[in-house]
């Protein structure tokens, strides 16, 4: 049985269109008119228990909205959610001790207070037992890495203490649904190492189901098997990382090392030129046509290093939204 099952979700808002000048004010305080903007449009899909999928979009495609419509935020235009067997607009006390929502640009703990105090205050809403409160704190905490930081007031914690303190604050109640929006946000690359191998953890230790929003395509590398790929609203892709590839990078890397510089005119040739820095030289040629190219290149070209790669999955998402180019 799904943990998540999403059925053709839809939401529009809508948004007041204002003419400028004294008239134009006048007009929209009496006669105001408004714009449909659809922020997300017939989504659908499905996620099984203990899949960690990463969630892909550019700003404003539609990512945060979803993520606030299965967790009950929002009310959707349209569709049909259920989470944990549970209708999330209901917010009923049962689906909200089963689910979390971690924003990376949010806090819930108190700034002035130690971290200690607002998990105190979670384990009363959640209606956590002393017993279990210390258990889980202890858990959690050696798996964070966090001994002797809970008691310092969270505004004295660095950036990267501060994120793993939230983390452990959303997981204080074992929630079986992680919402993850940007959890590494802002991290210097150590601490987002750190991050996404708790979570790594916490998922094999617990069997968390995790929906993960970012734009470090190393998260999404590190921790999700599949993919959700979400632009102007729609899903146009659900899938592995590799079918990712198959379907939006019909093309292959191909790095040259040459004996002495060459034009870039005559090298276009060969390929999409993607980069040139004196004998070093980056290509894309198109999968179809790689061994042929790869053979010319050999033989018309003084060659002294050739790799062949995938190109990163960073660069192939950036030219979907870059062009648009979603069929």
């Amino acid at each position: 049985m799904s943990v998540i099952t999403v059925e053709e979700l839809s939401k529009v808002y809508p948004v007041a269109v204002k003419e400028p000048g004294f008239s134009g004010t006048l007009r929209h305080f009496f006669n105001r008119t408004y714009r449909q903007v659809k922020a997300v449009q017939k989504v659908s899909f499905q996620i099984e228990p203990g899949e960690v999928v990463g969630f892909l979009g550019p700003n404003g495609a539609g990512k945060t909205t979803t993520l606030k419509m299965l967790t009950g935020l929002i009310y959707p235009s349209s569709g049909r959610v259920e989470v944990v067997g549970h209708n999330p607009f209901l917010r009923e006390p049962e689906f909200l001790k089963k689910i979390t929502l971690l924003m990376g640009q949010k806090q819930q703990l108190i700034w002035d207070l130690p971290a200690l105090d607002s998990l105190r205050i979670n384990a009363e809403v959640y209606g956590i037992s002393d017993a279990d409160f210390h258990r889980r704190v202890g858990e959690l905490t050696e798996m964070l890495s966090l001994e002797e930081k809970l008691t310092q007031p969270v505004r004295k914690l660095s950036l990267g203490e501060r994120m793993k303190a939230e983390l452990l604050a959303a997981l204080l109640h074992q929630p079986k649904v992680l919402f993850l929006d940007e959890p590494t946000l802002g991290l210097d690359v150590n601490a987002q190492v750190k991050v996404r191998e708790f979570l790594r953890t916490y998922n094999d230790h617990y069997g968390a189901t995790v929906l993960l929003t970012s734009h470090y395509m190393a998260d999404i590398t590190a921790l999700c098997p599949r993919v959700l790929l979400i632009y102007a609203g729609e899903l146009i892709y659900d899938g592995s990382l590799e079918g990712l590839l198959d379907r939006f990078a019909p093309y292959r890397e191909v790095k040259i090392e040459l004996a002495q510089p060459c034009p870039r005119e005559k090298l276009s040739a060969y390929g999409e030129v993607e980069a040139v820095e004196g004998c070093m030289v980056r290509l894309l040629v198109q999968r179809e046509q790689l061994t042929r190219t790869v053979a010319q290149i050999l033989a018309e070209l003084e060659v002294t290093d050739l790799t062949i790669t995938d190109p990163p999955i960073e660069e192939v998402i950036g030219r979907v939204f870059l062009t648009g180019s979603v069929q």
